[in-house]
């Protein structure tokens, strides 16, 4: 069985300063309610992410890096205790618009193995509102970024 979550953000920003921010694991704890990374945002790597859903439990696991597409996408596939229980593989995805000096967000999760549909009934909705959550935050972290930017240039 397999579910699906998907949100996503217009940021007026470049899909680059977005991309910046995203993997930009050491700074989470300024901006992102809703996870927090150790690691490197390279294709292989083994990360430790630690989520925190507004009115459910943190949890913490170990995912691979699948994809890793600078400005575009990164990705990870994790597992529930072993492959095929409750697998979750996450995605963000950049694209750009208005030639490019704006981005579409897209934050996706897949989800697959035997507890995905029970699990989800109890935590989809939660996990839903913190992707929704860390959306937000991206874009005004990533906004005000730009806009400190452009008045530090109009100083000049």
């Amino acid at each position: 069985m397999t579910r699906e979550l998907t949100t996503s953000i217009e940021i007026d920003a470049p899909p680059e300063r977005v991309w910046d921010v995203l993997v930009d694991f050491d700074h989470y704890d300024d901006w992102n309610p809703f996870m927090r990374i150790v690691g490197r945002a390279n294709e292989g790597a083994t990360l430790v992410v630690r989520l925190m859903p507004p009115g459910t439990r943190e949890s913490v696991f170990e995912p691979d890096v699948t994809r890793c597409e600078r400005y575009r996408e990164f990705g990870w596939l994790g597992h529930l205790v072993v492959p095929g229980l409750f697998d979750g593989e996450h995605r963000f995805r950049l694209e750009p618009l208005d030639g490019g000096t704006r981005t579409r967000f897209e934050h996706r999760e897949t989800f697959s193995g035997i507890l995905a549909g029970i699990t989800l009934r109890f935590i989809g909705d939660q996990t839903k509102a913190g992707f929704e959550a860390m959306n937000e935050a991206l874009k005004g972290r990533v906004e005000s970024l730009v806009a400190a930017e452009r008045r530090e240039s109009a100083e000049l």
